[in-house]
């Protein structure tokens, strides 16, 4: 195939951020799709096969699309931008759409919102269902986003309360033995809750809305009993529930209430050969109306570069687990 050359402008005020510190973002494209990419001033020139040539192109100029909606471009950016160069899923302006859903601002004004289609389609499921899964490795923004659209939708009056809740899988004995009060001893197993709380919300806001009893943080089991009306409910960590938690959860929901509940498959933390209640919902609510199960993937993480690599590299590592059981 011929090569050829595809040239384009890059405004010197988003030259620095599309290129990347010492042209790293150039170079990574450049590894990724065997092209040369020349810079005079501002004036891309990419060198190589036609196809290539294109697909670098499109990824730099989706880069430039981010740097002008004020983006900071990260590595994650690049790599996603790239990903989707060689999916056949990626649709136009797939990635500017995603940037342009704002779903809440943090305590600092950094605006929240999905950066892949599979947490655009996790929000979207969380917009058009009374109950959303999102199952996914760590990372992937679950917990966060489903967070931020809580507090959005609280914000806006939709609902009275939010309610965080997660399975604390020690709170039996060992927990007794922890020094503090109730609140002092189950703390520990809601930090990441918190986190995305202050973050989102703020912690003197929290604070406020926590002694109002609009916001409540608490260990699963405080759920028993009770009806959950005009709420916003997040269960996280639900891989560690048991079948019976998780119907008990799931029955607490009451009228004007929305539900969200996360997991990550692989990381259970039940005694050796229990079931998971979040394995069991999915097989049986599978085709239940008004619920939607999300699946994400190590393409939606978006922590550090490195924790996709390693997400990639233990799932290799247990479908070479999986293939070796079923040849014996």
């Amino acid at each position: 195939m011929a090569t050829v050359e595809a040239i384009m402008d890059i405004p010197m005020e988003h030259e620095q951020n599309v290129l990347g510190q010492l042209d790293s973002n150039i170079k990574k494209i450049e590894r990724s799709f065997n092209v040369t990419i020349i810079d005079r001033n501002g004036v891309l020139k990419i060198i190589g096969e036609e196809s290539d040539a294109e697909k670098a192109k499109e990824v730099i100029k989706k880069l430039l699309q981010l740097s002008q909606r004020g983006n900071t471009i990260t590595e994650q950016n690049v790599d996603y931008a790239i990903s989707l160069s060689f999916s056949e899923k990626i649709r136009g302006n797939d990635i500017i759409e995603i940037d342009k859903d704002i779903l809440a601002r943090t305590s600092l004004g950094k605006p929240v919102k999905p950066k892949t289609l599979g947490q655009k389609e996790y929000v979207d499921a969380i917009r058009n269902n009374m109950i959303t899964f999102g199952i996914g490795p760590a990372g992937t923004g679950k917990t966060y986003l489903g967070m931020a659209m809580a507090i959005t939708a609280f914000r806006q009056q939709e609902v009275q309360r939010i309610i965080l809740t997660r399975p604390a899988i020690e709170a039996g004995e060992k927990l007794g033995f922890l020094p503090g009060d109730l609140q002092s001893k189950v703390d520990p197993y809601m930090r990441p809750v918190y986190d995305a709380l202050y973050s989102i919300m703020g912690a003197e806001q929290y604070q406020s809305n926590s002694e109002k009893g609009l916001i409540e943080v608490a260990p699963l089991a405080y759920m028993r009993g009770r009806t959950l009306d005009n709420s916003y409910i997040i269960l996280d960590e639900a891989q560690n529930t048991t079948p019976a938690q998780m119907k008990m959860f799931l029955t607490r929901i009451g009228f004007g209430s929305k539900v969200i509940i996360t997991g990550d498959l692989t990381q259970k933390d039940l005694e050796e050969g229990k079931k998971s209640g979040l394995e069991d919902a999915m097989r049986v609510l599978k085709n239940v109306e008004g619920i939607e199960f999300v699946q994400l993937t190590s393409a939606d993480v978006v922590r550090h570069p490195l924790v996709q690599r390693i997400v990639n590299a233990y799932e290799r590592d247990e479908e070479k687990r999986a293939k070796r059981a079923r040849q014996h």
